[in-house]
């Protein structure tokens, strides 16, 4: 056995016998969930690096991994998986599945990270750069010999 899925709230526990397994609501997937708002294939686990990973198959009613909505994401020992509304507690050792050093990188997280700009990835946005020129300017109309700082919210 290569882990379980232990439904959250009490229910059959679900052996995962397989590196890869389709999760759905046909009875030819691997795992078999017989709800209405279960997509016929919902979604995919597979076992990578010791690591199990989930992927959503464009399901209509979405995977979650700790409560946020995931398209492929790993499953940390412990995590939550819910497939539609139903909620399952996974368990496994990685060590025991082959893992040897620091986790493999969780793809979503990469793909944020490049969706993004390299000005903004470096925090030198466009936009971050003109609200600064434009607080300049604003502290350079100081009137030294009155005191007065300007509001930064006035219009120039």
């Amino acid at each position: 056995m290569l882990g379980e899925l232990v439904p959250v709230g009490g229910g059959d526990l679900i052996p995962l016998l397989k590196k890869k397994l389709l999760v759905g609501r046909r009875e030819g997937c691997d795992i078999v969930l017989r709800f209405a708002n279960v997509s016929a294939h919902h979604c995919q686990l597979s076992l990578e690096q010791g690591y199990w990973f989930v992927k959503d198959l464009k399901s209509r009613n979405g995977t979650k991994v700790n409560g946020a909505r995931v398209t492929r994401k790993r499953i940390d020992p412990g995590d939550e998986l819910s497939v539609a509304k139903h909620k399952y507690r996974i368990t496994y050792s990685p060590v025991e599945l082959g893992a040897a050093g620091p986790p493999p990188p969780d793809e979503e997280e990469i793909s944020e990270i490049l969706n993004r700009s390299l000005l903004d990835r470096a925090g030198l946005s466009r936009r971050r750069q003109v609200e600064e020129v434009e607080l300049e300017e604003r502290y350079d109309l100081l009137d030294d010999s009155a005191g007065q700082i300007p509001d930064p919210n006035a219009p120039l």
